[in-house]
């Protein structure tokens, strides 16, 4: 339980830290304004080409009688729309990331030498091929999980109650390891090493990931909380790795 209030406390300073540094905290939001105006655009232009998507898709409805072709089309439209947001809604945290790697290591690497006694940063040894793997490895890895938790989604009375709540600890798991990644490999711990690590900590991991995979699920809270959550990572990272901070006089 200790472990659980530490991670939450974790997460809380992570925010508190780009509050205090403004001028990291406005460059790491540029990944997320970017996304959402790539967003924006695609709904749009979904919003504006719609109807001839569905038209295209159910050519057999040309030869119904009456209203129903009308009936069919339009509740296609909605439909997919609505698909459309949601997978939107879903994906917008992923693709802040891909897209805010860049920003995310120098503030990552910001929140280090702020914590590291003299303001030295460790250097890694891992080769680009290695971390190429092990992005794709992490992949699939999600992959499974999600494949594994949506086939028992269908289970009676389980679907609705239980898999939720683990389908959160995953997505919590996952976000700590995601974002706290970047200063791991820092640190020369490849993929296989990381998920030991954290493992090793799972009440601290989900008293961090958790609540916040909890508020990503709110659209597009991510823009204005991912570099906190960066920030909060690296201190999570500092204190599994059992990192020294420096000394206060």
């Amino acid at each position: 339980m200790r472990d659980l209030a530490t991670g939450f406390g974790l997460l809380l300073q992570g925010q508190r830290w780009v509050a205090a540094h403004r001028r990291e905290f406005g460059f790491a939001l540029l990944p997320g304004l970017i996304t959402l105006v790539l967003y924006v655009i695609a709904i749009a232009a979904l919003v504006f080409f719609v109807n001839d998507i569905v038209t295209w898709a159910t050519p057999f409805a040309v030869h119904w009688s009456g209203p129903w072709p009308d009936v069919l089309r339009g509740f296609l439209d909605v439909l997919l729309m609505v698909l459309c947001l949601f997978l939107a809604v879903v994906t917008f945290t992923a693709l802040t990331l891909a897209l805010g790697q860049p920003f995310y290591e120098a503030l990552s690497e910001q929140v280090d030498r702020s914590q590291s006694p003299g303001g030295l940063l460790p250097e890694s040894k891992l080769s680009v091929g290695r971390l190429i793997g092990d992005g794709i490895l992490l992949v699939l890895r999600a992959a499974a999980w999600g494949i594994v938790l949506f086939v028992a989604g269908f289970l009676p009375v389980v679907g609705q109650t239980v898999v939720p709540v683990i389908g959160l600890a995953v997505t919590g798991f996952f976000l700590v390891q995601e974002l706290g990644g970047v200063a791991m490999q820092r640190r020369g711990i490849d993929l296989r090493r990381q998920l030991r690590l954290l493992r090793t900590r799972r009440m601290l991991v989900w008293g961090f990931g958790v609540p916040l995979a909890i508020v990503f699920l709110v659209p597009f809270a991510a823009i204005f909380l991912m570099p906190g959550a960066v920030a909060g990572a690296t201190l999570l990272t500092r204190e599994v790795c059992q990192d020294p901070t420096p000394t206060r006089r």
